[in-house]
C-alpha cells in the first residue's frame, strides 16, 4: 500500500481559501486529498487535531447548534442542529436527536482539523474529520447561533502540540469474497429477516456486496426503478406531504433524515431538497442503477429506494417514516409502487 506525506505549501502561496473555490474541488485539482489540502496550510486559520475522536465527539454538544454535513461522491446530506444523545460503544457512535441522527464507524476517523476561514460576513468555522484516504468522513459548520467559545475550547483542548506531516493511504477496492455466493441460501435467509437491520449481519455471513445481493432476489422483493425515481418520490412526497427518510454515507459516517420534504429544485444534474434544518444535493447524473427493495420484517415488508453509483457503491436510500413496531405507512408503499 502507497501511503503519501504531504509537505505544508511554500511560505508566501495562496491560502486555499482565497482561491474562491471550495477545498474539495481544489484539492481535486490539485491531485491530493482534502485532508492534505488541510494539512498543508500553514497558517492559524486550520489547527490540527489530535485523534482522541471519542472525546471529541462527546465534546460537540458544547457547540450548540450546528450544520452537520454528511457526503459521499454522489450525495451531499446536511442537516441543522444540536449534537447529543450520543451513544458510543466500541467502534460504533450512534447520535440521536430528533435534528441530528448519525451512525459513526470510529475506525474510519482518522485525522480532524478546526477550520476557522476569515470572511466579510465573519469568520466560517467548522470542524473537519478525514479518513485514511483523506476523504471527508464529516463536516461540523458552526452557525450564528452556535457557541464560538465552546468551539475555541475544543480547538485549545485538542490541538496537536507537534503534529507529524499527514499520511494519506490510497483506498483499496474491497476484496472479493473467497467464496462462490450461494444465492439460494441467501435468499432463503433473507426472506426469514425479521428486522431490516439483519440485511447487512447477511451480506457479510454470505460474502456478498448490496449490489449482487439485490441481484439474487426475486421479483416479490425487488425491482429495477428508472434513474430518474429518487427525484419523481420527492417530488410527490412534497406535494403530498408525505414524511420520508433519507440516509446518506459514507466508510464513516451515514447521516439521517427524517421528515417532510417541501421545496425541491433541480438544478442541472444536481436534484435539491431545499428545507430549513435539511439540504439533500443528489447528483442524478451519478446514478447507475436505482432499486425499489421490500425487506421482510415481523410486521410486513418495509420498502426502500436505493441509489447505487457506477462502483456499486451506495449514494443514498429513501424509505417512509414508520413506527418500528408497526407496518409500514401504505401511502409510502402505494407511492414508490406508482413510480
Amino acid at each position: 500500500m502507497t501511503i503519501s506525506s504531504a509537505p505544508r505549501l511554500a511560505a508566501g502561496s495562496v491560502p486555499f481559501f482565497a482561491t474562491g473555490k471550495r477545498s474539495r474541488d481544489l484539492a481535486q485539482e490539485m491531485g491530493i486529498s482534502e485532508a492534505e489540502l488541510l494539512d498543508r496550510h500553514d497558517g492559524p486559520e486550520v489547527v490540527r487535531l489530535t485523534a482522541s475522536m471519542r472525546e471529541l465527539i462527546e465534546a460537540l454538544p458544547s457547540l450548540g447548534e450546528v450544520m452537520a454535513l454528511t457526503r459521499n461522491e454522489g450525495a451531499v446530506h446536511e442537516k441543522v442542529g444540536p449534537f447529543g444523545n450520543i451513544k458510543i460503544s466500541g467502534g460504533v457512535g450512534l447520535v440521536l436527536n430528533d435534528a441530528i441522527d448519525l451512525r459513526m464507524f470510529l475506525k474510519h476517523w482518522v485525522s480532524a482539523f478546526a477550520v476557522e476561514i476569515p470572511d466579510d460576513k465573519g469568520p466560517r468555522r467548522s470542524l473537519q474529520v478525514f479518513d485514511a484516504g483523506g476523504e471527508a468522513v464529516i463536516k461540523i459548520h458552526l452557525k450564528p447561533q452556535s457557541d464560538v467559545t465552546a468551539f475555541e475550547a475544543i480547538r485549545t483542548r485538542f490541538a496537536d502540540p507537534a503534529p507529524e506531516p499527514l499520511q494519506v493511504a490510497p483506498a483499496r477496492p474491497e476484496p472479493l469474497p473467497a467464496q462462490a455466493f450461494d444465492a439460494e441460501g441467501f435468499r432463503k435467509a433473507f426472506a426469514e429477516m425479521q428486522d431490516v437491520h439483519e440485511f447487512h449481519p447477511l451480506l457479510t455471513k454470505f460474502g456478498a456486496d448490496r449490489h449482487t445481493a439485490l441481484r439474487a432476489l426475486d421479483a416479490e422483493h425487488v425491482r429495477l426503478l428508472p434513474n430518474s425515481a429518487a427525484r419523481a418520490m420527492l417530488e410527490q412526497a412534497s406535494s403530498r406531504g408525505l414524511p420520508i427518510m433519507c440516509f446518506v454515507g459514507n466508510k464513516g459516517c451515514i447521516q439521517i433524515h427524517h421528515g417532510a420534504v417541501k421545496t425541491i429544485k433541480v438544478i442541472g444534474p444536481w436534484v435539491n431538497v431545499l428545507d430549513p434544518g435539511f439540504n439533500l444535493h443528489l447528483r442524478e447524473d451519478l446514478v447507475t442503477e436505482t432499486w425499489e427493495v421490500r425487506k421482510p420484517t415481523k410486521h410486513g415488508l418495509v420498502t426502500s429506494i436505493e441509489l447505487y453509483a457506477e462502483d456499486r457503491s451506495l449514494i443514498a436510500q429513501f424509505f417512509g417514516v414508520r413506527d418500528e413496531h408497526a407496518p409500514e405507512d401504505g401511502n409510502w408503499r402505494a407511492l414508490v409502487a406508482s413510480l
